[in-house]
This record gives structure tokens, C-alpha cells and sequence, in this order.
């Protein structure tokens, strides 16, 4: 296997900007907030917008915690940190999320299951949009 000079490596990232995982967790923000109007909208009933929105929370949060966690100094020293890191912010991010989920019936009034779900799996799918959305590569010159 050949070494990748510096300046080599330094267009690839050009080439192929990163996603910000705080771009995913504003857009999953976004995704619940829009699906937590449109189940008021649709249902005309407050719980369900609310259930909405806190199944939506329920995927926000614990990705903003995972997001702080991953983007932090120690989680980038080394490989071998960075991959301990992701493992260690993925199991506080899925316990947060489990959390949440068994905390729900007492936190939300007249909590509606479906449209928790909803909320849920669309700010899920945000991940998936982000890669479509993602920024795009710099054009060089030459």
C-alpha cells in the first residue's frame, strides 16, 4: 500500500467535504418540529403534536449529546480514541434514547404512541437526508 503525501491528502478532504454532525442534529430539530405542527394540524389534538415533537426530542437530544462527545479533543487524539470514542458517545447516545422512550407516558399528557413513533422515525431519516444534502465539493482550479 502506497503512503498519501500530505498535500495529496489535503485535496481528497477538499474533494469530499464532511458532514457536520451538528448539520444532522439542526435538521432532525427541524424534521420534529415540522412533523409535531403537522400532526396538531392534522389531528387538531395538542397531545398528539406534543407526541409528536417528543418522539422527535427523543432522537435530537441524545444525537446532540453523541455530536458534543465525538467532536471533543480526547475523542480525536488518536484512531484508537476516536473509535473507543464513537463506541463509548454510541452507547450513551442509545441509552439517553431508551431513556427518554420509558420516560415518555409520565412526561407527555395524553401521550399518543403513533404519533411518538412518527416523530421518531422521521427525525431519524434525517441521517439519510444529510448525505444527500451534504456540502459540496470545492472546485479546483486548473
Amino acid at each position: 500500500m502506497q503512503a498519501v503525501s500530505a498535500e495529496a491528502a489535503r485535496r481528497l478532504r477538499e474533494q469530499n467535504p464532511p458532514v457536520s454532525p451538528w448539520w444532522v442534529v439542526a435538521g432532525q430539530a427541524g424534521v420534529g418540529l415540522v412533523a409535531a405542527l403537522l400532526a396538531w394540524a392534522f389531528t387538531g389534538k395538542q397531545n398528539v403534536g406534543w407526541s409528536a415533537a417528543y418522539g422527535a426530542l427523543a432522537v435530537v437530544v441524545p444525537a446532540a449529546v453523541f455530536a458534543r462527545g465525538i467532536s471533543s479533543r480526547v475523542s480525536s487524539l488518536n484512531a484508537a480514541t476516536a473509535a473507543m470514542g464513537f463506541l463509548v458517545w454510541e452507547m450513551v447516545k442509545l441509552g439517553l434514547t431508551v431513556a427518554m422512550l420509558l420516560a415518555a407516558p409520565s412526561l407527555v399528557a395524553g401521550l399518543s404512541w403513533p404519533a411518538l413513533l412518527v416523530g421518531l422515525v422521521l427525525a431519524m431519516k434525517v441521517y439519510w437526508v444529510a448525505l444527500a444534502f451534504k456540502p459540496r465539493p470545492k472546485r479546483t482550479e486548473g
